[in-house]
């Protein structure tokens, strides 16, 4: 049964799918099949509980996860994000002038195709965007204050849904879909693997002393505090850490590539709950 579900889970969603295939691809029809595919491996799991990652999936990780909850380690980076958000740039202004409802709630709604520039954008690309265009140096992608503020943003919107956009009447956001997807499948580096490998296939299987989480809610905690980093980081920061796992040469954060990873998963997690920041080992 489950190397049956597997094969429909790829013959729904691994083909690249490119040049006047494009009009034939379905991005919903590739989430249902996902979310299929772990309704059918974890039947007793309900469907919000994948935005817990391993947690959602393995009892005795939950455990564990459950007790370090009692005290979570990001509260302080919360406070952090919160006093970081709300102070002015040297103008005057500040993030709440750059974004929709003054930057509050609006994490669900990340990331998301920009027609004009014809472009993936994530909140953090925008977060810096926004200390830019007021004159103010940008921070560094993976850690610190852009994971601290948006670590505060995302927790202003826990509980709204994901609901990202692919705009049908532009084919350039289908293909940053695509090309997002491809990624996720494509193998890479010394150790020949993908994301799929330990995100898919691999859910919940050892790999060395290591259970890999689910693909489905993967980029619903972010950003995250992690135990091995012993601070909070953003998903970018973890994508560049995967990728050194393949022991391939790790992409930069923000890179075209992983927002493009980034939209096409998110995408996958539409209908789920924000649930960040989050906790993870």
């Amino acid at each position: 049964m489950l190397a049956l579900s597997l094969m429909l889970v790829s013959q729904v969603m691994l083909a690249a799918e490119t040049g006047t295939q494009l009009q034939r691809v379905d991005p919903e029809a590739d989430r249902l099949a996902l979310q299929q595919y772990y309704l059918k491996r974890f039947p007793h799991v309900p469907m919000d509980e994948y935005v817990n990652g391993i947690y959602a999936v393995d009892a005795d990780s939950r455990k564990q996860w459950d007790a370090l909850m009692a005290f979570p380690p990001y509260e302080f980076d919360l406070e952090e994000g919160e006093a970081l958000f709300n102070t002015p740039f040297a103008n005057g202004k500040g993030y709440g002038d750059c974004f929709e409802n003054g930057g509050i709630g609006i994490r669900h709604q990340y990331p998301y195709w920009n027609r004009e520039e014809g472009t993936v954008k994530t909140l953090e690309q925008e977060i810096n965007e926004c200390r830019v265009e007021n004159g103010e140096a940008p921070l560094p992608w993976k850690r610190g204050d852009i994971a601290k503020i948006s670590a505060y943003m995302a927790f202003t919107s826990r509980g709204k849904r994901f609901a990202i956009q692919i705009p049908e009447d532009d084919p350039r956001a289908l293909q940053a879909y695509l090309d997002g997807k491809k990624f996720f499948y494509s193998k890479r580096g010394q150790l020949n693997l993908s994301c799929a490998n330990c995100h898919l296939q691999g859910s919940r299987i050892l790999i060395r002393a290591d259970l890999p989480g689910p693909a489905l809610g993967h980029p619903t905690h972010f950003p995250v505090f992690r135990s091995k980093w012993g601070e909070i980081g953003t998903l970018h920061r973890r994508y560049e850490g995967c990728h050194r796992d393949t022991r391939s040469v790790p992409l930069p954060p923000q890179s075209d590539a992983f927002r493009k990873l980034e939209y096409f998963q998110t995408y996958m997690s539409n209908g789920l709950p924000v649930n960040g920041p989050g906790a993870r080992k």
